[in-house]
């Protein structure tokens, strides 16, 4: 399989999109807040080396919002759902943002079902004296220009994205969100005493202008994650997947075909 390919898998009595394409060992990318679209080229790229699972997480762009979803924990459990509907078994497992976070919720219930987790600028802790981004309050195009080093970005990228459907998808995405991290704010008070179950090698991914999840949090997930190496993104905001891709990849490429056999 190596082009794209978009299916309808149901679970749990919901129906959820699922985009596939590549060939070769199993990684599972779960992505951020802003659905899974924003992933497609990263995911083009990763797809030369591995067989990529691109699923749209519950209550984002075209899944369905199934009425069992009520937090973070919620995601978790689904996602081992998902590796038992799909018969997947030790997958590589990558997640930028809340997607690192659901990704670091799975692996501390069920570690043996991961080769290796990548984290990308991911949510899931708090450090103390140093605030995140705040995701809620403040206007949707000024938190957007905050997660690039280089804001002209984000200004082109809402240019072309201004339509009713593009106007749709945003906001169940930000419900489904508030769903998962509204409080406390993007991390679960209880997840960094868990972090040492996490017995799988780590690749930590940060941008280096990170105002989301300042790179203190990459340095924190380093000391609480026992196997893990880190991995700074220069120019690089919250979103490496869109302002950083070719890094990105390479990043996780490196990680993955260096692991044992």
């Amino acid at each position: 399989m190596s082009k794209r390919v978009d299916t309808v898998i149901k679970i749990k009595q919901a129906n959820f999109t699922l985009h596939r394409a590549g060939a070769g060992e199993p990684l599972l990318y779960l992505h951020g807040i802003h659905g899974a679209a924003s992933s497609f080229r990263v995911m083009e790229s990763l797809a030369r080396y591995y067989d990529v699972y691109l699923p749209e997480h519950p209550g984002f762009d075209s899944s369905d919002m199934p009425e069992w979803f009520e937090s973070i924990h919620d995601l978790a459990y689904y996602y081992l759902d998902f590796l038992d509907a799909l018969g997947l078994e030790h997958v590589h497992l990558a997640g930028h943002s809340l997607g690192g976070w659901i990704a670091l919720e799975a692996a501390i219930r069920d570690p043996r079902r991961f080769r290796s987790l990548t984290l990308i600028s991911s949510a899931g802790i708090h450090v103390k004296g140093v605030p995140k981004g705040d995701l809620f309050v403040r206007a949707p195009e000024v938190v957007f220009k905050s997660m690039f080093a280089d804001e002209n970005i984000a200004v082109a990228i809402m240019k072309e994205g201004q339509s009713k459907n593009n106007e749709d998808t945003f906001i169940k995405n930000r419900f489904a969100t508030a769903r998962a991290g509204w409080h406390p704010p993007m991390f679960n008070p209880h997840l960094a005493k868990w972090l040492e179950r996490v017995r799988l090698p780590v690749r930590i991914i940060w941008g280096d202008c990170d105002r989301i999840f300042p790179i203190e949090y990459a340095h924190a997930f380093h000391r609480l994650l026992p196997d893990s190496t880190i991995d700074i993104i220069p120019a690089c905001g919250h979103l490496a997947h869109i302002e950083q891709p070719h890094a990105l990849v390479k990043s996780i490429t490196s990680f993955i075909g260096g692991l044992p056999k």
